[in-house]
């Protein structure tokens, strides 16, 4: 046997290990999306009334940081004495602050001239520091992004959830922008997913929650106990999220709670989205993936396994995008040049038993049959079902809205699994983003 065949033998062995490696976290994808049928939890109203700080870091958001403090102090359910509102103005050049402070907000001031330090963790921990100094005693904390709105009973649910026994918690996400253009629709569809599908099956089925995004409550004991905020990194949520299951701290899910958030409206939106959340994961993957999988054994918690299996899909983006297109394109090629179209052929070129390595004819039809699968199934079919199922949350008016969303959805995986990859290769940093709403002041 020549060396090129060695070699085709070699890759087509490593192809394989690799698909099973991005078939799992698929495959517990769709379990999660099968059983949307799951009812909803829902914490039982409470009586007592916790006293509740919420933390926004903003750099350069005096655009939209007024109205979302407004929204916050004037539409809330909850009794406007119980919570108090902060601001960190992190490194700003405009006038944040005085916008944060008109409408309402308490504001720190963070300037710091290490470049390495210009990312959101270091204003929450900041936040959190000064917080402490108050002597205010607080229950528990949320932390929203600067150009986050939510429903009005958000405080008052969240409330429910942290008396019914909750320390750790996200809400639902969906976007402000959702009928803004084809793409935000398209968009929106990804990221509802986690929220309507995998977020309800794990709150179901008692696995930990993934808290990684605007709207997470924190129980404030944990702030102190820490004293403030423990992490630095760029993603700076997941690794807090990470920090606490380590230390056997349940995460939950609060479904009737919904932030609403400026989704990307374009291809460069996106990617700059993508950039922090595919560099810093990727990271945290390499640091905490031997700790999980021998918690997960230890502790007997399946949590840990599936935080690492679901978030795998950063790594899985980079294969789709680089791995598996070069090894079928040279698959094809080789295999082409040597006639090996059925089988028969290839078994008789390799000298190997029928059916070990598979002839062009056979690869050409599995590579159709699983894009096949993964656009209308994955793609279509779930984009139709989270439309049918909760296209009230995601703004619309009718599910009629969000049909070109649906059939853009595929198109959209592909463009988030390219950015993810292309991301993951940069450093990211915290720079002002564009705002596709329009926010102006009252």
């Amino acid at each position: 046997m020549s060396w090129a065949q060695q070699l085709f033998i070699v890759l087509n062995n490593i192809n394989n290990v690799i698909l099973y490696f991005i078939g799992i976290p698929f495959i517990l994808q769709m379990i999660y999306m099968l059983l949307f049928f799951l009812p909803k939890k829902t914490f039982p109203k409470s009586d007592k009334k916790s006293k509740i700080c919420v933390v926004i870091p903003a750099h350069n958001e005096a655009d939209v940081i007024y109205n979302t403090v407004k929204d916050l102090i004037d539409k809330q359910t909850y009794p406007r004495e119980m919570f108090d509102v902060y601001v960190v103005a992190h490194n700003c050049t405009d006038n944040t602050k005085e916008e944060a402070e008109k409408a309402g907000a308490v504001v720190f001031e963070l300037n710091d001239e290490d470049p390495s330090k210009h990312i959101v963790a270091y204003a929450l921990k900041h936040a959190y520091e000064e917080i402490i100094k108050t002597g205010i005693h607080y229950d528990f904390s949320i932390r929203f992004d600067a150009d986050n709105h939510c429903n009005d009973e958000f405080l008052s649910l969240m409330n429910d959830a942290y008396n019914s026994g909750v320390r750790i918690a996200r809400p639902y996400e969906s976007g402000i922008n959702m009928t803004q253009n084809y793409f935000t629709q398209a968009c929106g569809l990804y990221y509802t997913f986690d929220s309507r599908f995998s977020s309800r099956a794990r709150e179901r089925l008692g696995i930990d929650a993934h808290v990684n995004g605007p709207g997470s409550l924190i129980a404030f004991d944990i702030i102190e106990r820490i004293g403030g905020y423990d992490t630095t990194s760029i993603t700076e949520d997941t690794e807090f999220n990470f920090k606490r299951m380590l230390e056997g701290e349940k995460c939950h899910f609060v479904e009737d709670a919904i932030v609403y958030e400026d989704l990307p409206s374009n291809f460069t939106d996106t990617f700059n989205r993508n950039k922090r959340i595919a560099s810093g994961n990727i990271r945290l993957l390499g640091k905490y993936t031997p700790l999980f999988l021998w918690k997960s054994i230890s502790k007997l918690r399946f949590s840990f396994l599936e935080q690492i299996l679901t978030y795998m899909f950063n790594i899985i983006c980079i294969l789709l995008c680089t791995w598996l297109p070069a090894f079928y394109i040279y698959s094809a090629i080789y295999l082409g040049v040597n006639g090996c179209w059925t089988q028969e052929a290839t078994a008789l070129f390799f000298n190997l038993p029928i059916g070990q390595i598979m002839g062009l004819k056979s690869v050409l039809t599995i590579v159709a049959f699983a894009v096949c699968c993964l656009f209308l199934l994955c793609g279509l079919g779930q984009g139709f079902l989270l439309v049918l199922l909760d296209y009230k949350k995601m703004g619309a008016k009718t599910r009629r809205e969000l049909i070109p969303g649906v059939l853009l959805f595929p198109a959209f995986t592909v463009i988030y699994c390219l950015t993810m990859c292309i991301g993951a290769f940069t450093k990211p940093k915290w720079n002002k983003i564009n705002r596709n709403v329009n926010q102006s002041k009252e």
